[in-house]
């Protein structure tokens, strides 16, 4: 049975060939998150093979979109979300809107206007803060939204989906104590991500835990963007007593911090470790490959994906706050400190 063949699959033709059952199908398409995740891909890979469309009620109007919304689009961070978002809607027959705000009041006012003329499914935002007004609006248009990596605190109707932010921040900086690091410097994200701020706080609580004293000199603010990266590199080596090791809140500033130690005529990891966050594709392909903290990126845009169109199905959702789970990722990055620096001795 192919693709092509004529016919519309049906999900008991679907279950049989995946070798699950109906039910499991079923819950695969509602995007119930108790499905293993090695049955789900399989599942909805099939699903796509054969083009299945789900049938809807009459009573439920569905535009067959779902807006997936950014502030800025010039990250390969923004990209693995994308495709975790695509990877559902296409399993589900739902074409994605991409569109970027750019954080202006103007272009958001913009994007609402087009919104109401087209009609959606339901709004993905990402790294974004649903002001009550856009939120009334979307709730007088009947469109449910989740938040991916809020800015700050939703509306408790509002699903956000994340990652354990805290927990990568802890563990990259343990990792560093671990191996014999006790100057550790951090390049921050914004501040007004509450993804960054955790982040600053597992590298704190790593320190502290330790019983090595926070100094907030080798603590850089960030953007989570390249220039930023190169830039704190530039200013914590600068220090007179600079960090044998930096952990960058993301990969692309660890990829600046990178340029930084290069441009100072130093090596990573001989002179100084660097640990990102993210662990991008490009990650493993760097020289040397990065010691990171891995975010499921292309997960969280499923799980997104999954929870939005459960949402319009009028259906309920297992838990409003989810965090997937983040993990250190061990390259070749980070070495303990070089012989004579204060940290070895």
């Amino acid at each position: 049975m192919g693709a092509d063949d004529g016919r519309r699959v049906t999900i008991t033709a679907i279950a049989r060939e995946a070798g699950v059952s109906v039910p499991t199908v079923s819950r695969v398409l509602n995007g119930r998150s108790d499905v293993a995740p090695d049955t789900r891909e399989r599942v909805e890979e099939l699903l796509r093979h054969h083009g299945y469309r789900r049938r809807t009620s009459r009573s439920v109007r569905r535009a067959g979109l779902v807006d997936l919304v950014f502030n800025d689009l010039d990250s390969p961070w923004a990209v693995e979300i994308i495709r975790g978002v695509e990877d559902v809607g296409h399993g589900a027959g739902v074409g994605t809107v991409v569109s970027a705000i750019h954080r202006q009041p103007t272009a958001a006012r913009q994007w609402l206007q087009n919104l109401r003329a087209r009609a959606t499914d339901g709004v993905i935002f990402v790294t974004s803060h649903l002001s009550p007004p856009l939120h009334a609006q979307l709730r007088r248009l009947n469109v449910p939204v989740v938040v991916v990596d809020p800015a700050g605190v939703p509306a408790m109707d509002v699903p956000t989906i994340g990652a354990t932010n805290w927990a990568g921040g802890l563990a990259a900086t343990e990792h560093l104590l671990a191996i014999g690091h006790r100057r550790i410097g951090f390049v921050a994200g914004p501040t007004h991500l509450l993804c960054s701020r955790a982040r600053l706080d597992g590298y704190r609580a790593g320190l502290e835990a330790a019983g090595v004293p926070v100094d907030d000199k080798l603590i850089y603010p960030g953007d989570f963007y390249h220039a930023s990266g190169f830039a704190g590199g530039t200013a914590l080596l600068d220090l007179a007593d600079p960090p044998t090791g930096i952990f960058a809140s993301s990969d692309q500033m660890a990829f600046g911090v990178y340029e930084a130690i290069r441009r100072r005529g130093l090596r990573v990891p001989d002179d100084v470790s660097v640990v990102g966050f993210d662990d991008l594709p490009e990650a493993r392909w760097a020289s040397p490959p990065l010691t990171t903290v891995r975010q499921p990126l292309v997960e969280m845009g499923r799980l997104a994906a999954r929870t939005v169109l459960r949402l319009a199905q009028g259906e309920g959702i297992d838990s409003p706050r989810v965090e997937l789970a983040t993990e250190l990722v061990v390259r070749d990055s980070t070495a303990a400190p070089p012989t004579g620096s204060p940290a070895s001795a």
